[in-house]
């Protein structure tokens, strides 16, 4: 239900499996039909899932899963009342999205856009009059301590001496920062936060306007979870009356297919900084994940446990 890139296709080819790409057919609606019964194992991600509809096209399917730690939109009940397992794979991509929230902190914080385009215009240091704050030695809100949020707070705490606070569905025993059970509590106590949560009904615009005027006029809110993870219209309303400094987005709410007046809004903004939700993407996190997916298939099809499953309860 990806594309998947040539190194991915060969890895599972050499591997015995034979690999049909939903990419490759008009629609993904062909793609079920064309595949039908031939189809044992899905590759899919959070974002695109699985329908309960689309299972019912594959009768012999077995095994779903993700390309990344998401899996929202997979439909795990029909899943459970099929017998279909359901693996994900964190962790691989955990290393360059805690690097790419890093940037997007310096990014907003240091106004790193709006110098660029002030240089590319032809201005210079006598021109320029922004005085921008550090970030060592502040305090980094984090929400979601997982891999990426675990990484997140070690490059604060270790390369820029942040003192590190988190907000968690429960306490993570074996974090060494300051856990936090509400989230409002957390953003008044941060200077920045960054939300490196999953999507889904749960953290629906967990980071709201209260979390947002908690957080305060000299904060700056990183997200590098999911787009739905921020109520955009109130980050869009507190940016334009000043009451939080600047943002930092890998990720948008209804992206892919974002709504053009919600990019239009949030690109009259000069101190947000946008990225196409491409953190995770990197050459070392390609390799790993291609490697945790094939175990988990190799192990799935040769009778033994999957290496990561997805916890479905009843």
């Amino acid at each position: 239900m990806v594309r998947v890139n040539p190194e991915r296709t060969a890895a599972f080819t050499a591997a015995g499996y034979v690999v049909r790409e939903a990419a490759n057919s008009p629609s993904r609606a062909d793609a079920i039909r064309e595949a039908g019964g031939h189809v044992q194992g899905v590759l899919t991600n959070g974002r695109g899932g699985l329908t309960a509809a689309e299972m019912d096209l594959l009768p012999n399917l077995k095994l779903i899963c993700a390309v990344g730690a998401g899996y929202e939109m997979v439909d795990l009940a029909k899943a459970r009342s099929r017998g279909i397992a359901v693996a994900n794979n964190p962790g691989t991509n955990a290393p360059a999205v805690a690097d790419a929230a890093m940037m997007l902190l310096l990014g907003s914080v240091r106004q790193v856009a709006q110098a660029d385009r002030f240089v590319r215009a032809g201005g210079w240091q006598d021109q320029w009059r922004a005085n921008t704050p550090t970030v060592v030695g502040k305090r980094l809100g984090i929400l979601g301590m997982g891999r990426i949020g675990a990484g997140i707070a070690h490059r604060a705490a270790h390369g820029f001496d942040m003192e590190v606070g988190y907000h968690n569905r429960k306490l993570v025993e074996s974090s060494a920062f300051r856990y936090f059970g509400n989230l409002v509590e957390l953003a008044k106590w941060a200077d920045f936060l960054v939300a490196a949560t999953p999507g889904g009904a749960g953290t629906r615009h967990l980071i709201n306007a209260e979390v947002i005027a908690a957080l305060g006029p000299a904060g700056h809110i990183i997200n590098v979870g999911r787009g739905t993870v921020v109520d955009t219209a109130a980050l869009i309303a507190a940016l334009k009356e000043k009451r939080l400094a600047g943002a930092g987005l890998d990720v948008i709410e209804g992206e892919p297919a974002i709504p053009p007046q919600t990019l239009q809004q949030l690109f009259q903004f000069e101190n947000i900084v946008l990225t196409p939700h491409c953190a995770g993407r990197a050459p070392e996190s390609h390799v790993a994940a291609t490697a945790a997916l094939l175990a988990n298939f190799e192990a799935f099809f040769g009778g033994k446990p999957l290496i990561t499953p997805v916890k479905m309860d009843n």
